[in-house]
């Protein structure tokens, strides 16, 4: 198992880094390990880098993804990320990676990356995975491509687009992915719109949604829960 999660961990890293320079601009430099942005500082796109020559092994090092994430939660599903908040040497590099867990039928909701496209890998389990098109023609409807996922397959989520996770199987599942940024970012598509502060004003996804004003304020009520 630890040789088939390693051996997953640098195919979709490499995968990744091949389409990196579709997001993130490219370094100038042999590397910028991130530092918390000091006190007033001028805003950046990306993190500031440390003196270099402050710059360890540790700081290019991030250990756990081993470990499975907790899927006890209502969406059955749990995301690991290794991006540059957790991992200060991927400052510039464009690119990172996630692990993402799931239980029996578990979910990873409707969702999109803005600054990243994602290559995912299946280690174990069954997925049904897909994403939607942007910008359908006139009088048509956004097109959906799906596909059932086992384990050694591949697929490609691009960037920005609505895409999902589902385990169809009665067994758990685990999925690598490889993402062109160093922060890809994520917007859980439910969760923006009915769980968004302060909330959407209901007349509007009344309208967006074609539903009763009753249905939209039931929705905005719940609990958006957020497996990242």
């Amino acid at each position: 198992m630890a040789l088939r999660l390693l051996l997953v961990t640098i195919a979709i890293m490499a995968l990744a880094s091949s389409f990196a320079n579709a997001s993130d601009p490219s370094p100038l430099q042999d590397f910028c390990v991130a530092i918390n942005d000091p006190k007033d500082a001028l805003f950046v796109n990306g993190k500031f880098c440390k003196n270099p020559d402050d710059v360890k092994a540790d700081d290019f090092l991030f250990r756990g993804l081993n470990k499975p994430g907790n899927t006890k939660n209502p969406l059955g599903s749990k995301v690991t990320p290794v991006n540059v908040d957790n991992l200060a040497g991927l400052n510039t590099l464009g690119i990172s990676l996630a692990r993402i867990d799931f239980a029996p039928y578990g979910l990873n909701p409707p969702h999109t990356h803005p600054r990243a496209t994602e290559v995912l890998a299946v280690l174990e389990g069954t997925l049904y995975v897909g994403f939607v098109l942007s910008n359908p023609p006139p009088g048509m409807k956004n097109k959906l491509f799906t596909k059932t996922l086992y384990p050694g397959d591949v697929f490609v989520f691009p960037e920005g687009l609505i895409h999902f996770q589902f385990n169809v199987g009665k067994t758990k599942a685990i999925a690598f992915a490889g993402l062109s940024s160093q922060n890809p970012g994520v917007i859980t598509i439910a969760n923006a719109v009915f769980g968004s502060d302060p909330p959407i004003n209901p007349d509007v996804l009344t309208k967006a949604f074609q539903v009763d004003d009753k249905v939209i304020k039931y929705l905005q009520s719940q609990f958006w829960y957020d497996n990242n």
